[in-house]
């Protein structure tokens, strides 16, 4: 069986100019794609290479910058040998090719991805949101979604005033202190 280096090491030698980086940190191995070559690099992964276990699909906002967003994948054996996590750049207008053909559980990965990041997918069997109502025109987890929320229009849920997100309970304190210490529930506790 291969290690996830000698892993990156043949999807290097497959895809050629499509791979645009690879990252070793801490015995982590990570390998950056187009996003043109992204589905085949996780089908080949999964069909080829034995990472049968899809854990995670998150996004990153990187504001300011072009371009703007991120997909991650987090992919691993089923008996928990290897692991690889596989990146791909993304403009804010463009779509990413659902990965529900290779993986099922893709399905509400990608749907939060959508909901809470403004990322969309093509051949996606059901995309729509997953944590915000249909309708809801934000995207709360880009950087640019103000920490106080936004005024919402629908009355049937939850509240409509501005969301109580500045100041916390999520917001932890900078510093060399322990994870105890500056979290603020803890803060608040003692």
């Amino acid at each position: 069986m291969s290690t996830s280096a000698q892993d990156i090491e043949a999807l290097k030698a497959k895809f050629g100019d499509a791979v645009t980086g690879t990252i070793e940190f801490r015995g982590e191995h990570t390998i950056c794609v187009s996003l043109s070559s992204l589905h085949d690099v996780l089908a080949h992964a999964k069909n080829e290479l034995g990472f049968d276990f899809l854990l995670d699909i998150s996004s990153l906002d990187h504001f300011g910058e072009d371009p703007r967003f991120e997909m991650v994948y987090e992919l691993a054996t089923l008996d928990d040998s290897k692991h690889l996590r596989v990146k791909s750049k993304v403009a804010e207008d463009e779509k990413v090719a659902s990965a529900t053909d290779i993986w099922l559980g893709a399905d509400w990965h990608e749907r939060e991805v959508y909901d809470m990041m403004g990322i969309a997918f093509t051949d996606h069997p059901n995309l729509k949101r997953i944590l915000m109502w249909e309708g809801y025109p934000f995207h709360p987890l880009r950087k640019d979604f103000p920490l106080a929320g936004r005024p919402s229009e629908m009355p049937d849920v939850a509240f409509t005033g501005v969301a109580p997100l500045e100041g916390g309970p999520f917001v932890t304190v900078p510093g060399t202190a322990d994870v105890a210490k500056r979290e603020p529930r803890s803060r608040a506790m003692d």
